[in-house]
């Protein structure tokens, strides 16, 4: 479709914006009016015939999606004044700065220390004044020094960084209630801190982060498939964004503004229960704006506000209804006071740089808000084992029927006519809780409450839920001793699984306390066929799909279509744990985390692909902002400590920012030096007076590859297992071997045969090579060993092969790229021989399950040179499907290894580009128990029949 661009009309007679109060009640003490605020920019009249606008009004086809834009917050750009300009103009210039200033650091040797030092490794201060030491002793000789002459001059190298300067701000908060006459609780009297950024500040600095160029939206859109249907992926593909555009633009002067959501987070967390059970209460905050994968990759989209304070109290009255009212009703005060800087940018336009460098008119609004359920009962003021989204009672959330939304109108006109017992008992209110979201327009914390899958899906329903009951069945239908015997079965199955990439190991089975949410996805992904044949089917097919709702749900993208596949699955889990009520393991399934999965259809269409707001993503946070700050602190008023190492954090990743949009963070330092050589070596002067020092020069640069390795970084972030999320735009999916051979040299044929036991290994190098060779006929000749070409000459032997390919549902990098590791080697990590499994992309003529993809075992990857080709080939073991369609029970294909007519196994050389990714098969155990001596590198070889796994990740749930 033609890109049209069109003009959007603008009003010119700019009035003064005015806000009554708003008539709910108010978390705050004050509630104050809009009145008397200053007018907002004024606008020029703007010649529409040059507006150059750049948003469609019919929309526009991106690829197999027609996407439609919202027609009036369009996201226009603006000057700093907050005047229209032209659309098309380039912006201004970020910074008067040269490419070669590295303020405050001396130079990129300098900035790249103390990044390594405070921010990847983590140094403390003994030790980096030691490193330093030692690196001046290498360089006193050369009468130079290092870029710091210690641990001081570092950190004020960091503080005087200007960008990534929030400075912290702190309120206190007391009980002003009705104290008794005496014996006042210590709670009454106590002083809380709360510590925080201005949030309207820390908004700034991520609008003008140009990291976030070509990854932040500036308009509410609507996608469509070609056959009509929605499409949702990331925030402001959901109708929530749009509607709230609706509001905001029937203010005509709003026109042209962009939308920018806050999406507020918090949740405690325990950073040392050894001494003394010391926790913190962490808020978080990212915006709409940015991509799904780019909140998920934590690269600065989401950023630490502040820490909120945790009233603390006696055991005597620690279940003192004041006290948890007062509790309760300080967080909201809390929120509502941080948070009040941005209150008048919610109906006033904000001028702000963005990250494409152009400033735009920015209107704020309260997002979703990422909490567990503790969080969310907190949040809405709903009682305990209440739904905080639903009016369903406590007794029979899963009633059947739909289900009535709250909203906080009705709620504040319930607390307005009904007694207090009366909306506890009935509608599970709290009538002392204020949201803080009553502050705010166009804010209701029942509809902001987002999904969350980890505490909801992975840690509740599966591990709290499900898996506790399976035990507990075991235990009514089994006499004690014999359920431990099962249990411990089911154990040595989980642990006999064979290795696979980002798999979690699980040697001594599941009994551990300490469970992690990453725990519980890798006990997703072995569990059913670890409990086969130990339970009833209907228990197997209530996890499978359950499953199948928990990988959907968790799709990068999702239509209608697979809204359908989700209901489809929730029903048939509703259907199957029904098993779990028959045999008495549970009286019903009032469950109010179960229950939220019925709310999930909804907060899809309205917030876009659940896995862009779950709490995973704020859990992760807490690593780099609480635990990793309060370890490196001496513990003595650790909080202090903990504000100034995020602060310096914060100043590392602004500059880092910055000098790679001025572009002076290409390559490496070792290659920037080499760079200055080789151009001092050109413009020095061609003379004899000179001849020492260009001899000199050149005999330098001469032996510097010889000396130096320069490692230029890795275009990767984090290291999964042996999975690797990939940085960087999506590619096409491709496999390339390792990048040296095994060491020992090349192998000639005949070697290479006896070692890998096939005599006619020499014949399949030839049918290898016919294949190639004809890869193109349609028509080609019948494969004859005496015409074919031969190959005897030496072969490189290499231990694993890297698949990449395009997985944005797995952990991955912000363009969706994944990278897992293939291992065909005869010791894996000095104990025994690891074959890992690939699925294989053959021909139509194939008949196999998976839609062309056949399973191969991987015995051997070779390279050799056949003319003037490299070829790169895998020796593989064929797998072959049991019967064409899924087992019903599982959901998966079941295969087994395959073998020739005479009995001997199929083998075939193949060529890598065959190999679509890795596949991870999990063995048939039926109902015997497993022999104690089993372990995961036996797994391929004395096993009969296999599932494929298609819980392995994400992307292996798409394809098997």
């Amino acid at each position: 479709m033609k890109h049209v661009r069109t003009a959007h009309s603008l009003l010119h007679n700019r009035v003064t914006f005015h806000q009554a109060a708003p008539d709910l009640r108010s978390p705050s003490l004050e509630n104050p009016a809009f009145d008397d605020q200053p007018p907002s920019p004024q606008h020029h009249d703007f010649d529409e015939n040059n507006d150059g606008a750049f948003m469609p009004e019919e929309g526009m086809q991106l690829g197999p999606l027609f996407r439609t834009f919202h027609p009036l917050l369009t996201g226009r750009k603006c000057d700093i004044h907050g005047n229209f300009i032209n659309q098309n103009v380039p912006p201004p210039s970020r910074t008067e700065a040269s490419p070669t200033d590295w303020t405050p650091y001396e130079s990129r040797v300098a900035f790249e220390t103390a990044e390594f030092l405070y921010t990847r490794n983590q140094m403390s201060a003994a030790q980096i004044d030691t490193l330093l030491d030692l690196w001046a002793a290498t360089l006193i000789q050369h009468n130079d020094s290092p870029p710091f002459t210690g641990h001081r001059d570092l950190y004020e190298t960091i503080d005087s960084t200007p960008l990534g300067d929030v400075a912290w701000e702190t309120f206190t908060m007391s009980y002003n209630g009705v104290k008794p006459a005496e014996d006042i609780p210590p709670w009454m009297t106590a002083k809380y801190d709360l510590w925080f950024h201005d949030p309207h500040l820390l908004v700034h600095h991520m609008l003008s982060n140009p990291d976030f160029d070509a990854e932040i939206e500036y308009v509410p859109y609507r996608d469509y498939t070609n056959n009509d249907q929605r499409c949702y992926k990331n925030f402001f593909s959901g109708d929530w964004a749009w509607k709230q555009a609706d509001i905001i633009a029937e203010d005509p002067e709003t026109h042209g503004s962009t939308f920018v959501p806050l999406i507020i987070g918090s949740d405690k967390t325990t950073v040392s229960v050894a001494t003394g059970h010391t926790e913190y209460h962490p808020l978080y905050m990212s915006i709409g704006n940015i991509f799904n994968g780019v909140r998920r990759a934590h690269r600065n989209g989401v950023v630490l506000v502040g820490f909120l304070a945790i009233p603390k109290s006696t055991k005597e009255h620690l279940n003192d209804k004041d006290f948890r009212n007062f509790r309760r009703q300080m967080f909201h005060s809390s929120l509502a006071k941080i948070f009040e800087s941005v209150k008048l940018n919610m109906t006033i336009p904000d001028i702000v740089r963005c990250p494409d460098g152009h400033y735009r008119r920015i209107i704020y609004g309260l997002g979703p808000y990422i909490a567990d359920y503790p969080e969310q009962l907190m949040l809405s003021g709903v009682v305990q084992n209440w739904c905080p989204k639903c009016l369903n009672h406590r007794k029979n959330l899963d009633s059947g029927g739909p289900s009535l939304l709250r909203c906080q109108e009705h709620t504040d006109l319930l607390v307005q006519e009904l007694q207090h017992a009366h909306l506890w008992h009935e509608y599970g209110i709290i009538q002392e809780v204020v949201p803080f979201t009553n502050d705010f327009p166009r804010a209701d914390i029942h509809e902001l409450i987002s999904p969350d899958i980890l505490h909801q899906i992975i840690k509740g329903t599966f591990k709290d839920h499900l898996v506790d009951w399976v035990e507990e069945y075991l235990l009514l239908t089994h006499r004690a001793s014999r359920a431990a015997e099962i249990m411990d079965d089911i154990d040595r199955r989980i642990a006999a699984v064979a290795p696979f990439a980002g798999l979690r190991r699980f040697p001594q089975g599941r009994g551990f306390k300490q469970w992690t949410g990453d725990d519980s996805k890798a006990l997703m992904k072995v569990y059913i066929p670890a409990i086969k044949g130990h339970v009833p089917r209907d228990v197997i097919r209530a996890f499978s799909a359950f499953l199948d709702f928990c990988y959907i749900v968790r799709r990068d993208t999702l239509t209608e279509d697979d809204l359908t596949q989700l209901q489809d699955a929730l029903n048939r889990f509703h259907q199957y744990r029904e098993i779990f009520k028959t045999t008495g393991v549970v009286p019903d399934f009032s469950l109010p985390r179960q229950h939220s999965l019925n709310h999930y259809f909804l907060m899809i269409r309205l917030f876009g692909a659940p896995n862009g707001l779950c709490s995973s993503i704020t859990e992760s946070k807490h690593i780099k902002a609480v635990k990793e700050p309060w370890r490196r602190s001496s513990r003595y008023k650790a909080l202090g400590q903990m504000l100034l190492t995020n602060q310096r954090l914060d100043k590392i990743a602004a500059a880092r920012s910055d000098f790679e949009a001025r572009g002076m963070l290409q390559g490496s330092c070792v290659s920037d030096a080499l760079r200055a050589l080789k151009n001092r070596s050109r413009e020095l002067p061609d003379n004899d007076s000179d001849d020492n020092d260009n001899n000199e020069l050149a005999d330098t640069l001469q032996a510097l590859p010889n000396r130096l390795r320069i490692n230029e970084r890795p275009n990767q972030s984090v290291e999964v297992d042996a999975a690797e999320i990939v940085d960087g735009p999506a590619a096409q999916a491709h496999v390339e071997l390792a990048a040296l051979p095994i060491p020992g040299g090349a192998h000639d044929v005949s070697a290479l045969a006896l070692e890998l036991e096939l005599p006619n290994f020499p014949t399949m190098i030839q049918q290898f090579l016919y294949d190639q060779v004809h890869v193109g006929d349609h028509e080609a000749p019948d494969f004859d060993p005496v015409a074919a070409p031969s190959f005897m000459g030496r072969v490189s032997v290499f231990s694993s092969a890297a698949a990449s390919f395009h997985a944005p549902s797995d952990l991955s990098g912000t363009g969706g790229m994944r990278r897992e590791h293939i291992r065909a080697t005869t010791s894996w990590r000095g104990g025994p021989a690891r074959h890992d499994c690939v699925l294989v992309g053959t021909n139509n003529e194939v008949n196999c399950g998976l839609d062309g993809l056949a399973v191969a075992r991987v015995l051997r990857f070779l390279g050799f040179k056949y003319r003037t080709k490299y070829l790169q080939c895998a020796v593989v073991h064929w797998f072959s499907y049991v019967t064409d369609s899924r087992d019903p029970d599982t959901g998966m294909h079941i295969v087994a290894p395959s073998t020739n007519d005479d009995g001997t196994p199929d083998i075939s050389l193949i060529h890598i580009d065959c190999i679509f990714r890795a596949a991870h098969l999990i063995p048939l155990y039926g109902a015997d128990f497993l022999p104690r001596e089993i372990t995961p590198h036996d797994s391929y070889n004395v096993f009969r029949a296999f599932y494929i796994n298609k819980y392995a990740d994400h992307h292996a749930f798409e394809v098997a």
